[in-house]
């Protein structure tokens, strides 16, 4: 294990509880403003999976979250005041598609915009390890900026389009920068790991702190917002920071921490091609949804990729410590693990689930709506 002399423990607690806080306090602040300004999510489609509006301004929380907190500790890094810049793009991006609707090519044009102002600004994947050799690949200029605008807007989309259940996207993410975090940690010593790891507790921390009001029954959404700020934070912040080992491919940790997004972001593309469906389209075809249908509820579809994602990052740990080998199998049983609750010859067993699930969810929801509904009146009368 590399010795961290760059790292202070206290700091990544310092960033990590400040993140917290800030999101937990924040979040209720957020849902204030969405009833001000109209950002709420009406379910008046097929694809909605919750049945009352709910604000959708929440991932302001989030971004508040996590700037404060990088402002506070990581100012002085010339390359986190260009991901703070990026990222505060996409979020104003995020949040006019959440009162306007933009449409999908508005918003990929603006994406890419966002994704070439960074790499004019020197944050750009510029070579891969060798891993058939000694050494390392080094992309000319061309390549080099097709990949890295290509990883910013896929890393961006792909927490944005998992998106779809309470809870789901928050905390995805969260176990995803806790584990690039945890590997930046352990890599201390190679340059440009610190600023990795305090800026990946930042943003676990505001997940977590964002999370109690996300989790179902949701009070509040995080909205496109949150979800193309996340996304293209740890996008950005992979790059700034790349594990630059010699037997390391540079990406390959982030693709293994968030293999079940961009997994589900690549077959549904697929899907969409083979359909002759737009790209950019909406469906209910994502692997939530597949769950969902098999019938394990909201809370336990989101258990359940929480797990899936928790073995994928110890196994992105595992990677970074050469342990390739152990690496491999932890990913199967991932595979597996999820093969388990898709595959079922009889489809009996979620049947008999759905049932009870979607009474103790339609409880969660009655009960959150009647809090709601005595708030309101406790409102009123003063």
């Amino acid at each position: 294990m590399d010795l961290n002399v760059d790292l202070n423990i206290y700091e990544i607690l310092a960033a990590f509880g400040m993140s917290v806080v800030i999101a937990f306090v924040f979040t209720p602040i957020s849902i204030k403003i969405a009833h001000r300004i109209g950002a709420i999510d009406v379910p008046k489609d097929w694809r909605r999976m919750h049945q009352h509006p709910i604000p959708r301004f929440g991932g302001l929380a989030i971004f508040v979250s996590v700037m404060v907190t990088l402002a506070v500790l990581q100012w002085d890094e010339h390359r986190i005041r260009v991901a703070m810049l990026g990222g505060a793009l996409m979020y104003l991006l995020g949040v006019v598609d959440d009162l306007k609707n933009l449409p999908a090519l508005v918003k990929l044009i603006c994406q890419t915009a966002v994704a070439i102002l960074m790499f004019s600004m020197d944050m750009r994947i510029s070579f891969i390890a060798n891993y058939f050799g000694e050494g390392r690949l080094h992309f000319n200029t061309a390549l080099c900026f097709v990949v890295t605008v290509l990883w910013i807007i896929g890393i961006t989309n792909t927490i944005n389009i998992i998106d779809g259940l309470d809870g789901l996207a928050a905390g995805i993410s969260a176990i995803a920068a806790l584990c690039i975090a945890y590997i930046a940690y352990i890599h201390g010593g190679i340059a440009g790991m610190p600023i990795v790891c305090i800026a990946m507790v930042a943003i676990a921390g505001s997940c977590i702190g964002f999370l109690p009001f996300n989790f179902s029954p949701a009070k509040t959404f995080m909205g496109d917002g949150g979800a193309l700020f996340l996304g293209f934070m740890i996008a950005i912040l992979s790059v700034v920071g790349p594990l630059k080992r010699s037997t390391m491919i540079a990406v390959v940790v982030p693709v293994v921490v968030l293999a079940i997004p961009i997994f589900d972001t690549s077959f549904a593309i697929l899907r969409r091609m083979v359909n002759r469906k737009p790209i950019m389209g909406a469906d209910k075809e994502h692997l939530h949804h597949r769950l969902m249908a098999y019938g394990y509820g909201q809370r336990r579809t989101v258990i359940m990729l929480y797990g899936i994602s928790a073995i994928m990052g110890m196994s992105a740990v595992l990677i970074s410590r050469e342990l390739y080998k152990d690496a491999v199998v932890l990913a199967l049983i991932a595979g597996a693990y999820l093969y388990v609750f898709l595959t079922d010859p009889n489809h009996k067993m979620p049947r008999i689930k759905a049932v009870n699930i979607a009474q103790e969810e339609k409880k969660a929801h009655f009960k959150n709506d009647g809090a709601k509904a005595s708030e309101d009146a406790s409102g009123k009368d003063k």
